[in-house]
């Protein structure tokens, strides 16, 4: 089978290129990302793969399916960007459920270090051989109030790091786990108790912009807000006025509502016209990072021999695990998960 391998990165061919011959796959790699005008360079592949900034629309959709494309397979775990209704009973869309959890709540918790104690700021200074500690200083994190805000996998790892900083962690999450590990509480106890709040939530029409002007309004002042997650949970403009008031005191960001043009690329050389992310990278206080929290190699590995596994299992005409379409949702209107039966 033929893979159209869409936004290809030189990192992505690192695992990909290792494990494809073992199952008998070859991958033909695209730099741009999947369009309305260039999904024919995917003719003759059975496959696409595609990543969180493809947009797989219902012209998408249609276009792949007339030229025999089965499969879309999104090496990643979020997949707001996918037309589930218009994909159904053409094309099989298959993601990477979890790659390494550890990677993403790892990589939020050197945010909040980095946005608490000043050390991006600290590191640029004595680069230049400007050793003064004046405006670096931060708050101890013992003893304070961590927020998490989504008790999936990373959820979780993120509140046990938290815990072990002797933090006490209080939880949101509508479908809260059965172990009563962590102790939740509602969101509007959640905005008004924590120090500090750490986005672990999907993209859904219930959580975009679940940070907005009135959410900010409960918190305390001086919050700091840790978003490894999507962008779009975030409202930027009202997050822009909270800095410029003083009522959020740190901001990290590893996404950005409006990434799409720019995260993953070098920009370097661009004036950015984006003017609401180049006030946020003006603000001393908050640092953006461009989507990395997930790219250690262990995380690379595992989403490379998911990907590839999703597809060997279409081939075999066998269960798919990591398939997920418009009828399944939570509800499981499928009833798939029960019957071991596909979508279609």
């Amino acid at each position: 089978m033929k893979i159209a391998f869409y936004d290809a990165k030189p990192y992505d061919k690192v695992w990909f290129d290792a494990l494809a011959p073992g199952y008998g796959f070859s991958i033909r790699y695209i730099e741009g990302r999947l369009t309305t005008e260039n999904y024919v360079l995917a003719d003759g592949c059975e496959a696409v793969c595609v990543f969180v900034n493809d947009r797989v629309s219902e012209q998408v959709i249609d276009l792949l399916y007339s030229i025999g494309v089965q499969a879309v397979l999104l090496r990643c775990t979020g997949y707001n960007n996918v037309d589930f209704r218009a994909a159904y009973k053409k094309l099989h869309i298959m993601r990477v459920p979890a790659y390494s959890p550890y990677a993403v709540a790892e990589y939020s918790c050197a945010l909040l270090l980095s946005v608490n104690r000043k050390t991006h700021r600290a590191y640029s200074r004595t680069r230049d051989y400007n050793f003064s500690i004046n405006g670096l200083m931060g708050t101890d994190l013992h003893g304070k109030i961590a927020g998490v805000v989504g008790t999936g996998k990373i959820g979780r790892i993120m509140a046990g790091i938290l815990t072990g900083f002797g933090m006490e962690v209080i939880a949101y999450d509508p479908y809260p786990p059965a172990d009563g590990s962590i102790r939740m509480v509602g969101l509007e106890e959640l905005w008004r108790r924590s120090d500090v709040i750490s986005l672990h939530c999907p993209l859904t029409p219930e959580t975009t912009h679940i940070i907005n002007k009135d959410s900010l309004a409960m918190m305390k002042n001086g919050v700091i807000l840790i978003n490894s997650s999507r962008g779009a949970l975030v409202d930027t403009s009202s997050l822009i006025e909270a800095v410029m008031s003083r009522k959020v005191g740190g901001v990290g960001l590893d996404v950005y509502e409006e990434e799409d043009e720019y995260f993953f690329e070098d920009r370097s050389n661009d004036i950015l016209e984006d003017e609401e992310l180049v006030r946020l990278m003006s603000f001393p206080n908050v640092l953006v990072t461009s989507h990395q929290a997930f790219f250690t190699a262990e995380a690379m590995e595992a989403i490379a021999r998911t990907t590839l596994q999703n597809l060997d299992l279409l081939r075999k005409n066998e269960f798919l695990e990591n398939e997920i379409c418009y009828r399944c949702g939570k509800e499981g209107i499928c009833g798939r998960e029960t019957k071991r039966e596909n979508c279609f």
